[in-house]
C-alpha cells in the first residue's frame, strides 16, 4: 500500500489523500501510522492540494510524559476524521506549572481542547497496606480531586474542553490475590481513583479510557518499562495508535453526535434461517441452541440501544404479515414490534426503502446505520444510498453483538430524560399523524391536542440536552452554529451572574405524551438590537404553533431589555433549506440577502403577540 502512495504522490494524484485516508483506517502498527505520518508530510511539503474540507483545531497535549512521537500519530488520527490540526505540545511532566500560571504558553496558544495525560507512576498510595480502610478511600478522592482540580482552573482560565487520561493498571502479579483485596495495592487504587474521575468528572472533560484501551490489547503488551526509563514514553509503541485513535474520536464525537437510527434486517441478522421458507418454528431464536442464543443476545443488546434513545427499524426482503408474525408469536423474541419506529418489509430495493422510511421519520438518511448479513444488499444500499452507514454481518451471530458495539456509531456523548423517550415519541408523532390525516379542521385540531408549553431560561440540568440539541439539529436549524456543552453551560445564570445574553428552551406536552425539551434560543442585545444567534426545534413539533411561540418569547425579551429591534439570520447549508422563510413567516422583514445569507429584521413594538393553542407557563428558578 505505501508503495501505491507513493506512487500517487510522485505524479501528483489528489488521489493519493483518498487513499492515505483509507490506509490510515486500516494501519494496524505503530511502524505503519509513523510511515503514513511520513508520507502525509511529504505531500504537504509538495503542495498536494487535499480536496476534501477540514474543521480547524486547537488542541493542545500536556502530561507527565513526553508526548512525541504521539503527538504525530495525534495529528494523522484527527486528519483522517477530518480537522486540521493546530497542536501545543507541552514540556515533559510540566503540566502543573502549564496549566497554573496565568501567562503560560498554554494559553497563549488558545486551545479549543486539551488533553491531558498525568503520569501513573504518581497514582499509588502513599501510606501503608494496613492502613484503615477509611484512610486509604479518602487518598483515592484526594488524587482524583486533585486532578479534576487542574481540569477546573485551566477550564475557567482558558474555556476550552478537555480528555482527560485516565490510568493504565499495572501488569504485574505484585501482591498476589491480595491486590484485588487492598484499596491501597497499585491495581485496586488505580481502579478506584479511575472510577472516581469518570463519576466525579464535570461535564467539559471527557475521559479518554487508558484502562480499557490498554486492557483490550493486553496489559503486557501495553506496557514498556525500558521506553519509560531511556525516553519517558507512557507505555509501550502498539498502544499509541490505539491513544491517538481515541483523541480524535473523542475530539470528532464533541463536534458530531452519535447516528440516530438502526434499521436491522431479520433473516440470519435477528434470528436465524429464513423465516419464509423455514418458517416460525423453524427459525433459530432462543435458549435451545447456541447460535438460537447468540441471536437472542444480539436482540437484547440492540433492545439496550433503544433503551437510550436509539430508534430502531426493520428494512427486510420478506413477506410483510410473516414477518411481523414472528414478533408478535414467537415466545423467545427479545424485540417485539412495538420496539420499532417503522418496519419496511417486501420486496423492492431496501435503498428506496430507506428513503421512504427517513422521509416518514422527518430525519436524514446520514443519520441511519443499516445493518445486514447479505453483501449484496450492502453493496445496493451504499450504492444507491450512500448517505447511510452500512454494517455487514459476519457470518457467526456469536459476533453480532461485539461487532455493533464496536462500531461506535451510537455512543452517546451525554443521556438525558429525553433520550431513553425518543422511541415512544417517535411512535406518539405517528399516532398525531395519523390524527391530522383525519382531520378536516386544522384549528379544531391543534385545539384538541391540549398542549402545555414551558419557556425558561438555561438550567444546568438541561445543558446535555441542549448542547445535544443544538450539535445535532440540522433541519431546523436557522444557523447550524454548534457549541460544546462548556459553551452552553456558560449562558446558564447562576446566583453570582446574569448569564452573557438572552438563551431559553421551550418544553411541550400534549395529550399523546411529553415531547421534553423541543426548542432552544440563543440571543443578544447589543445597543437597541436584540440579536438571534441560535433558534432551532426538534423537527418532531412543526407546525404545532411552537414557532408563533417561540417568536412571542423573542418579542417579550427584547421589549424588556429596551430592544427597539429584532434581527435574525438565516445561513443556508445543505439541510436546513425548511427554515429559509421562518424569519418571514413569524412576522420579519427581509433586509437583505446574498450568497443565500439572509437577514431578517422586526420592530418589536409593533409586533402583534400570535395567538396558538399552546398553555404557556414561564417557569423560573433552578426547579
Amino acid at each position: 500500500m505505501n508503495k501505491e502512495l507513493t506512487d500517487l504522490l510522485r505524479s501528483h494524484d489528489e488521489a493519493f489523500w483518498r487513499e492515505l485516508s483509507s490506509a490510515v483506517d486500516r494501519a494496524a502498527s505503530f511502524e505503519d501510522l509513523i510511515a503514513l505520518c511520513a508520507l502525509r508530510r511529504r505531500a504537504v511539503a509538495r503542495a498536494l492540494p487535499d480536496p476534501r474540507p477540514r474543521v480547524v483545531l486547537r488542541l493542545a497535549m500536556i502530561g507527565g510524559y513526553t508526548l512525541h512521537p504521539l503527538r504525530e500519530l495525534v495529528d494523522l488520527a484527527l486528519w483522517a476524521a477530518g480537522f486540521e490540526a493546530r497542536l501545543f505540545v507541552g514540556e515533559f511532566d510540566n503540566h502543573v506549572s502549564e496549566i497554573l500560571e496565568q501567562d503560560s504558553p498554554l494559553y497563549r496558544f488558545e486551545p479549543e481542547v486539551v488533553f491531558l495525560l498525568p503520569a501513573g507512576r504518581r497514582c499509588r498510595y502513599e501510606g501503608a497496606l494496613t492502613d484503615a480502610r477509611a484512610a486509604q478511600e479518602a487518598q483515592v478522592h484526594a488524587a482524583s480531586g486533585q486532578l479534576l482540580d487542574l481540569c477546573r482552573a485551566l477550564h475557567e482560565r482558558c474555556r476550552a474542553e478537555l480528555i482527560l487520561a485516565n490510568f493504565m493498571l499495572p501488569a504485574g502479579f505484585d501482591l498476589g490475590p491480595l491486590r484485588a483485596r487492598i484499596l491501597g495495592s497499585d491495581w485496586t487504587f488505580r481502579k478506584a481513583v479511575n472510577l472516581a474521575l469518570g463519576l466525579d468528572a464535570p461535564h467539559f472533560v471527557q475521559i479518554c479510557d487508558l484502562e480499557l484501551l490498554a486492557a483490550r490489547r493486553g496489559l503486557l503488551a501495553s506496557t514498556d518499562a525500558r521506553r519509560w526509563f531511556e525516553s519517558k514514553q507512557p507505555c509501550s509503541p502498539d498502544l499509541l495508535p490505539d491513544i491517538a485513535r481515541e483523541i480524535a474520536h473523542i475530539v470528532a464525537s464533541m463536534r458530531r453526535g452519535p447516528k440516530k437510527v438502526l434499521v436491522l434486517d431479520l433473516d440470519n441478522t435477528l434470528w436465524g434461517g429464513v423465516v419464509g421458507d423455514d418458517g416460525i418454528d423453524g427459525i433459530e431464536i432462543g435458549d435451545t441452541s447456541p447460535r438460537g442464543e447468540a441471536f437472542k443476545a444480539f436482540q437484547a443488546y440492540v433492545a439496550s440501544l433503544a433503551a437510550r434513545g436509539v430508534l430502531l427499524a426493520v428494512c427486510s426482503k420478506n413477506d410483510p404479515d410473516r414477518a411481523a408474525e414472528v414478533f408478535v408469536k414467537h415466545p423467545e423474541m427479545v424485540l417485539r414490534l412495538s420496539d420499532f419506529v417503522s418496519f419496511k418489509a417486501g420486496w423492492g430495493p431496501k435503498s428506496e426503502s430507506l428513503r421512504q422510511m427517513a422521509a416518514e421519520l422527518d430525519l436524514g438518511l446520514d443519520s441511519f446505520v443499516f445493518v445486514d448479513d447479505s453483501p449484496a444488499e450492502i453493496e445496493i444500499v451504499r450504492q444507491f444510498a450512500p448517505e447511510v452507514t452500512t454494517l455487514l454481518l459476519g457470518p457467526d451471530p456469536a459476533g453480532h453483538r461485539a461487532q455493533l458495539e464496536d462500531c461506535r456509531l451510537f455512543e452517546p456523548r451525554s443521556l438525558t430524560a429525553e433520550d431513553t423517550q425518543r422511541g415512544a415519541q417517535y411512535r406518539r408523532r405517528a399516532e398525531q399523524g395519523a390524527a391530522l390525516a383525519s382531520a378536516t379542521d386544522m384549528d379544531a385540531y391543534l385545539r384538541s391536542l391540549e398542549m402545555e408549553g414551558t419557556l425558561r431560561s438555561f438550567r444546568r440540568e438541561d445543558v446535555p440536552r441542549i448542547a445535544q440539541l443544538i450539535n445535532k439539529s440540522n433541519q431546523f436549524n436557522v444557523t447550524t452554529r454548534r457549541r460544546s456543552e462548556a459553551e452552553v453551560a456558560a449562558l446558564v445564570p447562576t446566583g453570582d451572574h446574569e448569564a452573557p445574553g438572552e438563551a431559553f428552551t421551550l418544553r411541550l406536552r400534549d395529550r399523546f405524551g411529553d415531547h421534553g425539551l423541543v426548542a432552544v434560543v440563543i440571543g443578544a442585545v447589543l445597543g437597541s438590537t436584540f440579536e438571534i444567534d441560535t433558534w432551532l426545534m426538534s423537527c418532531r413539533v412543526l407546525k404545532r404553533q411552537v414557532e408563533e411561540e417561540t417568536v412571542n418569547e423573542i418579542v417579550r425579551l427584547a421589549l424588556e431589555r429596551g430592544a427597539t429591534r429584532v434581527r435574525g439570520v438565516y445561513l443556508p447549508t445543505a439541510k436546513n433549506d425548511m427554515v429559509r422563510d421562518l424569519y418571514a413567516q413569524v412576522g420579519f422583514s427581509l433586509v437583505a440577502e446574498h450568497d443565500g445569507r439572509r437577514e431578517f429584521e422586526l420592530d418589536p413594538r409593533t409586533f402583534s403577540i400570535r395567538t396558538t393553542w399552546i398553555r404557556i407557563t414561564r417557569a423560573h428558578g433552578p426547579g
